[in-house]
């Protein structure tokens, strides 16, 4: 009963922690592997620590596992340290900065670890300052000087210009194409025989029962694609009528579709706030 209530409870937890992870490592398609972890270490390990209040816990988790997944792609910023010695600060300081929530993801990169975590737990998540300093294990005041800092890091990063792959860019509009026209044949025709579809938050599949994959969309006559840049990627942009859109991410192996990423069941990864 116990591990369904957790479940429960993650599930509806699960939009605030991408849009945590998301800028923490800067990619809404990257904070959606990292909350996969996340939720996966909360299930398997969430009973020996039971005592700790879950929100906060899981954001010290999703902090860590950030860290640990730029790290393994070797990306900058990755260090969970950060001087927050000899500033003064007032309760105005740690006021809501609403200027963060429209920031770009790729921008959060520029503060350090912990400034990154005050500043999006603050600002984008409104946490207490409690809540946050039990979460990146600081004391408050330590807190108020990450926000004073990070917020001024924040406000002074560059949003970098980013040009998505002409190749890339192509294969995907021929596979927009395709689907667009409807023409699922052409379709199932570009997928490898062992492609692997994941179904963010549903389900996976991999090898032929892939193919079935797109005979929901079949039954839905005015939803379309498009190529949209995401982060620095070219992804398809799904759209239907009345509708929150969503990304399909492909992987490819020459020509052909290796990999299928459909976030249809994870819309929250599509909110740009």
């Amino acid at each position: 009963m116990q591990d369904l209530e957790l479940a429960a409870q993650l599930t509806t937890l699960r939009p605030d922690l991408h849009r945590y992870c998301a800028r923490l490592v800067g990619s809404a398609i990257d904070g959606e592997d990292v909350v996969q972890e996340v939720l996966a270490k909360a299930l398997a390990g969430r009973a020996t620590d039971s005592a700790a209040p879950l929100r906060p816990w899981l954001y010290r988790v999703a902090h860590n596992a950030a860290i640990d997944y730029l790290r393994r792609y070797e990306r900058r910023h990755a260090d969970g340290e950060v001087d927050l010695d000899g500033i003064v600060v007032s309760e105005l300081d740690a006021a809501l900065d609403p200027s963060v929530v429209r920031a770009s993801l790729a921008r959060f990169l520029a503060l350090p670890a912990r400034q990154r975590s005050a500043v999006i737990l603050k600002d984008v998540l409104g946490a207490h300052l409690d809540e946050i300093a039990t979460a990146l294990a600081l004391t408050v005041p330590a807190v108020k000087a990450a926000l004073v800092r990070g917020r001024a890091a924040l406000a002074a990063a560059p949003d970098g210009a980013v040009t998505i792959d002409a190749a890339e860019r192509a294969r995907l509009e021929r596979y927009a194409t395709l689907f667009n026209a409807r023409d699922w044949d052409g379709l199932r025709a570009l997928l490898i025989d062992d492609c692997q579809l994941d179904l963010v938050a549903k389900a996976t599949r991999r090898g032929p029962g892939v193919r079935e994959y797109f005979a929901r969309y079949s039954a839905e006559a005015e939803v379309r694609a498009s190529v949209v840049e995401v982060d620095g990627r070219a992804v398809l942009q799904i759209a239907e009528p009345g509708t929150p859109t969503y990304y399909i991410a492909l992987g490819w192996a020459g020509e052909q579709v290796a990999t299928i990423r459909d976030w249809r069941y994870a819309r929250y990864v599509a909110e740009r706030q």
